[in-house]
């Protein structure tokens, strides 16, 4: 199979693949095609492009494909036996712990939450000043989950979570050998060891004093499997860890893309806004929904700016993949950021075009920026209707003006947020 041009003895693309994943997967996309090969440095990789191969990925997923050898970090942050990690059966008993605290009304709940840290964060903002998005927005969403997922309490020590869940973090390395005592892989066990302690306090407390039942915790730390088994603890507090987690790394970037992308498209800010103007003071879960325009300029900024800018398998057995051999044991990669910004998939990619949704929908059943197929990301929703509220509650407060014009997504491995951006808002 090709290789992408650029590779480096010894490293492959390895550093291309963490500085400028989209520069690179377009570059073997003009070379090869949809299917090419990168060579890093412990195995080489597969990069599938395209929506068909994305379904083909997600439909061999836990069969010829495997999450759990394709993110050997994930062990380490979590357990071997934990829902993706897990055996199919398994993984879907821990899935079915966790759905229906993110469907109907149970997701409605969780409006007043961020209406009320949304007012918060506005007040705390003053009349006028700068911050910089992730800075900013990271407490923010922490506070949002912390609340709706541990209890109000807890959410008044965002930052403190924040902060911890930053240097745990530092764990999603695809890189650097888990056997390294490397500063930042140490640093994420130390955090990862501290919030398990202090969840599981919390889920302690809460059943020495349990509430009403009314609330995502109550109903946690009293759940079952379908047979009746009492989830057990360690299987609580990972799925309350990876909830947090993958809400706070995901959500920021995708917060401070969105204003950014409004930011640089005066027009459909003042549609966002104006149509968040109409809406009443303290909205419920009905008024968010009818914030269509806002809706579709989210989904446009995770088509540009997907937050996971890879999502990897690793092949089972050997597989045939358009005429192209693929051994077992080699890691499979789909691109967010690449086949996002195919012109056949997506006309005029590199244009920030909220009003392509309406125009034809199929191309919403597209994106990947939150993964799909069985493991799509269960907390999608909630994570949509947060950025919606926040936003919604923002625009009507301020104006704001980016000090960087231009701003480019972070040169890391981690989570694809924008580099540091600083805003400067003023009262409406």
């Amino acid at each position: 199979m090709p290789a992408a041009s650029g590779s480096h003895p010894v490293i492959g693309h390895s550093i291309e693949l963490g500085r400028d994943p989209l520069g690179l997967m377009r570059r073997g996309h003009r070379e090869h095609g949809r299917v090419f090969r990168l060579n890093l440095p412990m195995r080489d990789a597969v990069v599938l492009l395209g929506t068909e191969h994305n379904k083909l990925a997600f439909a061999e997923t836990d069969r010829k494909l495997s999450i759990r050898t394709a993110y050997p970090f994930f062990l380490r942050m979590f357990s071997p036996d934990f829902y993706f990690f897990a055996d199919r059966a398994e993984y879907r008993r821990q899935r079915d712990v966790v759905l229906p605290r993110f469907q109907g009304r149970q997701l409605d709940g969780y409006v007043k939450v961020m209406e009320d840290a949304s007012r918060d964060f506005i007040a705390e903002l003053g009349d006028s000043g700068e911050f910089e998005l992730t800075e900013g927005f990271g407490p923010l969403v922490m506070r949002v989950a912390a609340h709706s997922f541990l209890g109000e309490r807890f959410a008044d020590s965002s930052t403190d979570w924040f902060e911890e869940f930053r240097r745990f973090s530092e764990g999603a390395d695809f890189i650097t050998p888990g056997w390294l005592p490397a500063p930042h892989l140490l640093r994420s066990r130390s955090a990862g060891r501290r919030i398990r302690a202090r969840i599981q306090a919390i889920i302690d407390s809460r059943r020495a004093a349990p509430g009403d039942g009314g609330d995502f915790l109550d109903a946690f730390v009293r759940a079952t499997y379908e047979d009746g088994t009492p989830v057990p603890d360690e299987v609580l507090v990972h799925l309350i860890i990876m909830l947090v987690w993958a809400g706070h790394e995901t959500t920021t970037g995708h917060l401070a893309w969105g204003l950014i992308d409004l930011l640089r498209n005066p027009d459909e800010l003042d549609r966002a806004r104006a149509e968040a103007e109409a809406m009443p003071e303290a909205m419920g879960a009905a008024d968010v929904r009818r914030l269509a325009h806002l809706d579709r300029c989210l989904h446009e900024s995770e088509r540009l700016h997907p937050v996971a800018f890879m999502l990897a398998r690793s092949t089972t057995e050997p597989m045939t993949i358009d005429g192209h051999y693929v051994p077992a044991d080699t890691i499979v990669m789909l691109s967010p950021s690449a086949t996002h910004r195919l012109e056949e998939e997506f006309p005029e990619p590199d244009r920030f075009v909220p009003d392509r949704f309406e125009d034809d929908p199929s191309q919403l059943r597209r994106l990947i920026g939150f993964g799909g197929g069985l493991h799509r990301c269960l907390g999608m929703r909630f994570a949509y209707l947060e950025m919606t509220v926040i936003l919604a509650h923002l625009l009507r407060a301020f104006d704001f003006k980016l000090a960087d014009p231009d701003p480019q997504p972070i040169r890391t491995t981690g989570a694809k947020w924008p580099a540091p951006t600083t805003v400067k808002y003023w009262r409406r």
